[in-house]
C-alpha cells in the first residue's frame, strides 16, 4: 500500500501526488509499489525493499542521493490462540524533498503521526521526522515490556492455585524468548543511534539533537527493562519446576504411606494363608476368629495410618 502525507498548518493531509516535504508510506507494498518511488528518487530498488525482509538487521547506510536507516520495531502475531510479540525492520529513507518509511506491517508507530498523537511533528522536517518515530518505537519496546511483565506476574500469581503449570511453563518460554528477540534488535538500535550522533552527512538542529539524546536514553532504559524483566521470567520459570517437583515427591509421599498402611492386611493375610497346622496360630480354633483378626488388622492399620499423620507423611 502506497500513502502519501504532508503536514500543513498543523494538521496532516493525504495527498494524491509527490510533493517537495512529503510523507511516502510503503505498508506491505509491492514490487509495482516500490519501483516507481525508488526510480523517482533514485534509490537502489534493494535499499527500498530491504525492509520488507524479516531477516534483515539493524544499519545505517548513507548514499549520495539518500540515506537509509533500518531498526526493528515491536510487532504481534497470534501464536496457538494466543497474543504474542516479535520484532519486524522499519525503513527510514532520506531524500532531498521527502521521507520514505518501508514496513511490512501498518504499525501504530507510524500510524501514532497520521493520528497526529505526536506534538510538533511535521513531514517537512526529516531529521526531527526520523527521531520522533525512532523514539516513537523505543516508547512503545516500553509499553510492550511492561506488558510481558503484567503477563509475568499472571502466572506467577497463579503458581499452586491451578492446574496449569505445564501451559504456563509454555508461555514463559514464548515471553522469555520475545525479550531475547527485543534485546538484541534494541542493542542493533542504540548502534544506529550512536552513529547517527556521529555521522554528519545528516543536517541536525540543536533541538534535533537534544531529540536524538532522548531517543538514546529511551533505548538504554528498554535494554535495562528487557535483562531485567528476563531474569525475573528465569525466576518464575524455576519456581514453577520447583513446585512441580514439590508436587511430585509430595505425591509420592503420600502414595508410599497408602502402601505402607495396605501392606498390613497383606502380610497378615499371607501368614493366615499359609499350609501350616492351624493349632498354633491365633484364634484359629474360636469361631469369630476371622473377625477377630479382621478387628486386629484394622486396628493395626488406623495406629499405623495416625502415626503416618503426626509426621506428616499422610
Amino acid at each position: 500500500m502506497l500513502d502519501i502525507y504532508e503536514t500543513d498548518d498543523g494538521r496532516i493531509r493525504h495527498l494524491d501526488e509527490y510533493k517537495s516535504g512529503c510523507w511516502v508510506k510503503l505498508t506491505s507494498a509491492s514490487e509495482d509499489e516500490l519501483r516507481p518511488v525508488a526510480a523517482r528518487y533514485s534509490i537502489d530498488y534493494n535499499d527500498i525493499k530491504a525492509a520488507l525482509d524479516e531477516e534483515e538487521k539493524s544499519r545505517i547506510d548513507i548514499e549520495d542521493d539518500y540515506t537509509l536507516i533500518i531498526v526493528d520495531i515491536p510487532a504481534t502475531e497470534i501464536r496457538n490462540d494466543k497474543k504474542v510479540y516479535n520484532t519486524i525492520p522499519l525503513g527510514l529513507i532520506l531524500v532531498n524533498d521527502a521521507i520514505i518509511t518501508v514496513c511490512s506491517e501498518d504499525t501504530p508507530i507510524l500510524n501514532h503521526f497520521i493520528d497526529f498523537h505526536v506534538r510538533f511533528f511535521s513531514t517537512k522536517k526529516k531529521t526531527r521526522f526520523v527521531y520522533q518515530i525512532l523514539l516513537n518505537s523505543m516508547m512503545t519496546y516500553q509499553t510492550v515490556l511492561r506488558t510481558v511483565d503484567d503477563r509475568r506476574l499472571a502466572i506467577e500469581s497463579r503458581i499452586g492455585k491451578v492446574m496449569e503449570d505445564e501451559a504456563d511453563l509454555v508461555e514463559l518460554h514464548e515471553l522469555e524468548s520475545t525479550l531475547v528477540y527485543f534485546e538484541t534488535s534494541l542493542r542493533a538500535a542504540g548502534v544506529v543511534i550512536d552513529r547517527l550522533r556521529r555521522y554528519k552527512h545528516i543536517p541536525q538542529f540543536p533541538e534535533d539533537e537534544d531529540l536524538l539524546g532522548d531517543v538514546q536514553v529511551e533505548n538504554r532504559q528498554a535494554i535495562e527493562m528487557a535483562t531485567i524483566y528476563r531474569d525475573l521470567i528465569d525466576g518464575t520459570s524455576e519456581l514453577i519446576s520447583q513446585v512441580l517437583n514439590n508436587r511430585m515427591n509430595n505425591t509420592m509421599k503420600y502414595l508410599t504411606s497408602i502402601t505402607i498402611v495396605m501392606a498390613i492386611p497383606t502380610i497378615i493375610s499371607g501368614l493366615y494363608g499359609m499350609n501350616v497346622r492351624s493349632d498354633g496360630m491365633p484364634f484359629a480354633g474360636v469361631q469369630p476368629g476371622f473377625g477377630i483378626i479382621c478387628l486386629i488388622t484394622l486396628i493395626v492399620c488406623i495406629i499405623i495410618a495416625w502415626i503416618l499423620r503426626i509426621k506428616k507423611m499422610l
